[in-house]
């Protein structure tokens, strides 16, 4: 890899990191089109891969201050990343199979979708503290496996997914939700890239690269979020047009191939 394409990742990892940082769930959907259209990955199956190991490795670096301050319910947690990952495997092993550009045109139509989700203020939920009963058990495994077999599908975190679906399963309260959510997010990305490298589908060294700039940006991200709290909305609407901008590029680009 040459400087310039060894800076241009550095940045768009960067970029991915501090919007993850700034905003939470959302801002791994920009690491596909970022490593294909920026960084210059040639194969779709390449930037879905290697983008789900810099998905995990994000994950894991945010969920550390969740569970400092306690906010990670670890069985819950547990159960539904044990099922999502049969469900990574299931849904990465399809996407593949699947062509490079179908499998962009459906990417975006996610994006599109996500962009969606972002205009909508989020509604804070409290919680309570269900006992782990066989229904919340059979949820937990439901919910997961659907997830994972998305995450997995698409090369992305899904936490647009999981946050609302433990809520779903058990109840959850929504910062608990969001913590326990990145325990999943590194799980279905460990499960997915593995998948992906085992077809030799992963970049290692732009993976670095790119978590490189990811800390760096995240570091960013998270000391500006503090700032911006109460512009949170604004700034989540404000991303979902940028999601939904890159979604009907890519949809264009795939449409031209195609």
């Amino acid at each position: 890899m040459d400087v310039l394409h060894a800076l241009l990742a550095v940045g768009s990892g960067g970029l991915v990191g501090f919007s993850l940082g700034l905003l939470g769930g959302g801002g791994s959907i920009l690491a596909v089109p970022l490593l294909l259209y920026v960084v210059g990955v040639q194969d779709p199956h390449i930037a879905i891969g290697t983008s789900a190991l810099a998905v995990a490795a994000n994950a894991i670096i945010n969920l550390l201050p969740h569970a400092r301050a306690g906010h990670v319910r670890w069985s819950r947690a547990s159960i539904f990343a044990l099922a999502g990952i049969v469900g990574a495997f299931a849904g990465s092993s399809l996407g593949k199979v699947v062509d490079g550009q179908h499998l962009l045109a459906l990417f975006a139509v996610v994006m599109l979708v996500i962009a969606g989700l972002m205009q909508r203020a989020v509604r804070q939920t409290q919680g309570h503290a269900h006992a782990l009963d066989r229904p919340v058990l059979v949820r937990l495994v439901g919910v997961g496996l659907g997830a994972g077999s998305l995450s997995g599908f698409f090369g992305i975190g899904g936490g647009f997914l999981i946050v609302p679906g433990l809520i779903l399963a058990c109840d959850m309260a929504t910062i608990d939700a969001i913590g326990s959510s990145l325990v999943a997010v590194a799980a279905f990305g460990l499960a997915t890239s593995a998948n992906y490298a085992l077809s030799g589908l992963v970049d290692w060294q732009v993976a670095g690269i790119f978590l490189l700039g990811g800390g760096l940006g995240g570091w960013g991200g998270t000391l500006l979020a503090g700032r911006l709290a109460r512009r949170r909305t604004a700034l989540n609407r404000i991303f979902g047009a940028v999601v939904a901008s890159v979604a009907l590029y890519i949809l264009a680009r795939a449409w031209v191939s195609l």
